[in-house]
């Protein structure tokens, strides 16, 4: 009989454990969350992390914005004087990665699984565009391997390799949009209007081949003619820029958010400057009149100022960057129908198209002033100015200054083009610590080189030293 008591008896604990168990999954279930994840949501999301983290004050108020003299610092400078650390790059890193890409990954296979093609094509599209604010900010980044769990120490891919990997996603995405197919749900950018969908993702097309064009002239001169003969097309009207909108708080846009409590940032010297030699109907919009009467009425800051030298200018002397740009629902661009035009333009220039580059040029030029509010007389004036009108001779010159200015407050995109063109030319910090040079990349984080070591020293061995002043392979000179 003992033998069987011991069978019970272990049978009983068995059962009691089985059903305890059960009751601890009970318990950890949370009646609020939805335990299979719902795709509107993933996208929602993934949009949000993704503007939040572009517009932040690590990527964008004290990088990018500095390094292309859109924004300049009147306190705590060290950003402007391009003073950072390795932990300085990492919000952005850590967040691109694990929070939208990761969301993206997730939403492409509920795409599959949920027989929803057009989930996959967005997922698709929107992690191209965030690969690509990696790489054209760090270079050399996990792509092929990144967000794999089989690889905890993922290699870090070459810039050729990932731009024309993501022309290839791209190239599926416009393939995988089925306008006869399930709608998509919980979209902030187009509203689950497919043809919008497809034209951004043609426009981020373009925007690659022309990274690409200085290296590989035949490759970016394939992607445009794909683009330029793609039924889709590009965008056709201010209405089609992609943007995320924001609203009040806890919503807000990034940068309001920082403006709620802190006075750091001014508008730069540079582009005050510009804008007044242009008489460009822009400076208004760009930048707010000084807190306290003065006879410029519109003040920049140069950049890189010692702390105590900024702060002698004034705080009420010196303008701020309008509030256009630091309201709290000021939307989040991620690539503007002016932007396109000019990525048109350049196409032209560069006789990948046979599009009329100066036309483009100008169409460019009015879109942009006109999302600021110009009037058809003011914008005929500004067109007719020898400063401003289109030199075929140097496109680059003329393009590169133009397109920099309707790029303002879009940091990583600006610094993108202001390193491939090279215009405008830029005048490195006041008081910089780069021996007169101006950040070309930003540092890796630190936590690579504790987490990933390997896959992260191998990357600069192959792409030079992780320094500011590292050119990308995309950036020629």
């Amino acid at each position: 009989m003992i033998p069987y008591k011991k069978t019970f008896l272990f049978a009983l604990l068995v059962f009691g454990l089985q059903a305890c168990k059960k009751d601890l999954q009970d318990t950890n279930r949370n009646p609020n969350e939805a335990e299979t994840a719902q795709p509107d949501y993933l996208l929602a999301n993934a949009v949000k992390t993704a503007g939040d983290t572009y517009y932040s004050t690590g990527t964008t108020m004290d990088a990018s914005l500095l390094f292309v003299q859109h924004w300049s610092k009147i306190q705590y400078t060290d950003a402007d004087r391009y003073i950072f650390t390795n932990g300085s790059f990492e919000g952005g890193w850590r967040s691109f990665y694990t929070q939208s890409l990761a969301d993206l990954n997730v939403l492409a296979r509920l795409g599959d699984e949920q027989k929803n093609p057009n989930y996959k094509a967005a997922a698709l599209t929107l992690r191209s565009w965030v690969f690509l604010l990696l790489t054209d900010a760090y270079g050399n980044i996990p792509y092929t391997e990144a967000l794999d769990i089989s690889k905890l120490t993922p290699k870090y891919d070459d810039q050729r390799t990932v731009y024309l990997g993501l022309l290839a996603e791209l190239k599926t995405a416009l393939a995988t949009y089925n306008a006869a197919g399930p709608a998509i749900q919980g979209d902030p950018v187009f509203g689950g209007n497919l043809g919008r969908w497809s034209r951004f993702a043609n426009a981020l097309r373009l925007r690659i081949a022309l990274r690409i064009a200085d290296r590989e002239p035949e490759l970016a001169r394939q992607a445009v003619a794909e683009v330029l003969a793609h039924p889709a097309g590009l965008p056709a009207s201010e209405t089609e820029t992609a943007r995320l909108p924001y609203f009040s708080s806890p919503n807000q846009n990034p940068v309001a958010r920082i403006f709620e409590t802190r006075d750091d940032y001014r508008i730069s010297k540079t582009i005050v400057d510009r804008l007044k030699a242009l008489n460009d109907p822009r400076l208004p919009v760009f930048a707010n009149k000084t807190a306290t009467a003065t006879p410029e009425v519109y003040v920049g800051i140069p950049n890189g100022l010692t702390t105590g030298d900024a702060a002698n200018l004034g705080f009420a002397k010196t303008s701020k960057p309008g509030d256009l740009f630091t309201k709290a629902n000021a939307p989040a661009i991620i690539l503007s129908w002016s932007e396109s035009l000019f990525d048109r333009a350049e196409a032209a220039a560069r006789g990948f198209s046979t599009e009329n580059a100066a036309s483009l040029y100008q169409q460019a030029i009015t879109a942009s002033l006109q999302y600021y509010g110009a009037d058809a007389a003011a914008i005929s004036t500004y067109l007719a100015q020898p400063a401003v009108q289109y030199d075929p001779g140097n496109f680059r010159k003329s393009i590169g200054e133009q397109k920099w200015l309707s790029l303002f407050g879009q940091g990583l995109e600006a610094y993108a083009e202001w390193r491939r063109l090279d215009y405008p030319q830029l005048a490195p910090a006041v008081a910089g610590v780069l021996d007169g040079k101006i950040p070309l990349r930003f540092i890796y984080p630190g936590t690579e080189q504790a987490l990933n070591k390997t896959s992260y020293t191998d990357a600069v061995r192959r792409q030079g030293s992780d320094a500011l002043t590292t050119r990308l392979w995309f950036d020629i000179k």
